[in-house]
């Protein structure tokens, strides 16, 4: 088994859960980088891990990184070695990124730190190696298939310009600059006619705080 978390004391944190666990042959890192080299040579001496317990933040230092965060870890592990089983400990609870991570690059658990979050790692271990789901409370609308959960990454982006005080001119303006497509007004408008619709918001600003509410900005 593989953690990956800049900070030691998480890292010290997630041993000892391990260790009470009674698992054996873990090797803690603190880069993205060393995480997935280490796992690529495990692969190249036929001696693979079996689990991959990584942050989503890690800190920039003065150390050049391929892989800046631990999404960018996850997604490259999937890509590669897709039967490599993945847990997620992060402190993020955004409800959205959850559910991508989980349907885009097959993780089997998101652990929200906190205070019950070893306890929580510790059933999760337990849960993936049974070949089961797991997923804190905080996000566990991520599993949902209700209907809210279908705003995709677009509308996700346009409610965030519109939660940091941009127009909706504003926010085609910045569409455009950015080369993101469609990026028309009458898009952005329709999008968000949809979004007050689907989330029986009155306003834009009331469809800020609902989306707020839910974890997805």
């Amino acid at each position: 088994m593989i953690v990956a978390d800049d900070l030691v004391s998480i890292n010290l944190g997630m041993l000892s859960v391990l260790k009470t666990l009674k698992v054996a042959d873990v090797l803690s890192v603190q880069y993205c980088d060393d995480a997935y080299l280490k796992i690529k040579k495990s692969y190249q001496d036929q001696q693979p891990y079996d689990l991959l317990i990584t942050d989503l933040s890690f800190k920039k230092d003065h150390r050049d990184q391929e892989y800046a965060s631990g999404e960018e870890l996850v997604a490259a592990i999937h890509n590669e070695f897709p039967d490599l089983k993945i847990i997620v400990y992060s402190i993020e609870d955004r409800i959205q990124r959850t559910r991508k991570l989980i349907r885009e690059y097959g993780i089997k658990a998101y652990v929200c730190k906190g205070r019950r979050g070893l306890d929580e790692l510790t059933e999760a271990i337990n849960l993936v190696y049974a070949n089961q789901l797991y997923v804190s409370e905080q996000v566990a609308p991520a599993l949902s298939k209700k209907s809210h959960l279908e705003i995709d990454d677009f509308d996700i982006l346009i409610v965030k310009y519109l939660s940091e005080g941009l127009s909706q001119d504003q926010i085609s303006q910045q569409l455009r600059n950015d080369n993101l497509f469609p990026n028309s007004l009458s898009t952005i408008e329709k999008r968000l006619n949809k979004l007050r619709i689907q989330f029986k918001a009155n306003n834009v600003i009331h469809l800020v705080a609902i989306v707020k509410d839910l974890g997805l900005i």
